[in-house]
């Protein structure tokens, strides 16, 4: 007879001597492979938060909300009283329409659209000043050339400072806006009603070829000349026009157009539009303010209204000559004259320019006068 097999509790205690995941070498070799598993997944976790670290930076200097320093904006001390006595119910801020398709909104991009806006909030109302983007000026650094030349050197608070200097004003605020901004912002509006010339048919067509291509998107070409209500893309190559009678002048006053095409159709929009339309600009612009101050802004629209806009220089205080290695400039005259007429402008005070803002004056004069004819 064969042997009995042994007791229930004894084939217990044998399964329990033998290992229940094999040898130990193979144990210690699944150890060492969960750990380096392990060590993988969190390597690649911290790629993944370094990556999305880095595209936050990266998205914050395109757009959104920029915080300036303080200190490194120039106000004129003279300036600054002035302002508290006089300029406590204004809010100026500088507006930069950039030639950018790519989203790049700081330094190294040319701002082809310079308007300061002023806006009276006990009145409601504001002002727009073109600052004509040739202007040879004091580019904030105490070196003169185009003043668009500003942004590009040193971003919004370069530029800021250049027309602080320049006009004796107190801006701190900006707000900066590219191509695919601009066209957003105005689609979610529904479009604008702007008349269209025969002579700008062309050229807005050929521009929203173009952007079109860049941005990646289709385009509608306009048909006709006449007032009409223009899409985005329509509206921001209609800014660009600089090829017709007027020059930069006229580009500069189709911008200020836009701008009060825009307003008058943000008053009959609904608070949900606006709120898409807040978003929709905060997450295109590059801007001093935050998200619930544009909010704020938009929901009053109703209480503000453009009673007046002009470019700067003054038509009467400005020629045009090519100054030296500058090329071809738009020449305040006189600065401090234009100052003054800015101020009576803008917040119908007889302005006194500073002391610094004379020596500008003075320097802009040696510098053009032998090229003026």
């Amino acid at each position: 007879m064969g042997k009995k097999p042994p007791p229930r509790n004894q084939q217990t205690a044998n399964r329990q001597t033998t290992p229940a995941h094999g040898s130990p070498r193979r144990r210690r070799r699944r150890a060492s492979k969960r750990r380096k598993v392990i060590l993988l997944i969190v390597e690649i976790i911290v790629l993944l938060l370094a990556v999305a670290f880095i595209y936050t930076v990266m998205r914050v200097e395109q757009s959104g909300k920029l915080v300036i320093d303080e200190d490194s904006i120039i106000i004129n001390e003279a300036v600054r009283e002035y302002a508290d006595e006089v300029l406590g119910d204004y809010l100026n801020v500088a507006l930069f329409g950039v030639d950018s398709t790519t989203g790049s909104l700081g330094r190294g991009t040319r701002a082809d659209g310079i308007i300061i806006a002023s806006l009276n909030r006990s009145s409601g109302d504001i002002r727009l000043v073109s600052v004509y983007r040739d202007t040879y000026l004091n580019l904030g650094n105490d070196r003169y050339n185009k003043c668009n030349a500003a942004y590009a050197q040193g971003g919004p608070e370069q530029a800021i400072n250049m027309l602080n200097m320049n006009l004796d004003l107190n801006i701190t605020d900006f707000i900066t806006i590219g191509f695919k901004g601009m066209s957003e912002a105005i689609d979610t509006l529904g479009g604008i009603m702007i008349e269209i010339t025969e002579a700008e048919l062309l050229h807005i067509n050929n521009y929203q070829m173009t952007m079109a291509e860049d941005l990646g998107r289709g385009y509608v070409p306009i048909e006709r000349a006449g007032l009409q209500r223009i899409d985005g893309l329509q509206a921001t190559a209609y800014c660009r026009i600089r090829f017709t009678a007027g020059d930069d002048f006229r580009r500069a006053e189709r911008q200020r157009d836009v701008l009060r095409a825009i307003l008058d159709e943000a008053k009959k929009a609904s608070p949900a539009t606006l709120t898409r339309v807040a978003d929709d600009i905060f997450s295109s612009v590059l801007t001093s303010f935050e998200l619930s101050m544009i909010m704020s802004l938009l929901l009053d629209i109703t209480k503000y209204d453009i009673v007046g806009d002009s470019g700067f220089p003054a038509a009467d205080l400005r020629t045009t000559a090519t100054i030296g290695s500058s090329g071809s400039c738009v020449v305040p005259l006189d600065l401090e004259q234009n100052a003054i007429w800015l101020h009576d402008f803008l917040f119908g005070e007889q302005y006194v320019p500073s002391t610094e803002l004379r020596a500008y004056s003075k320097k802009i004069k040696e510098d053009t006068s032998p090229y003026l004819r």
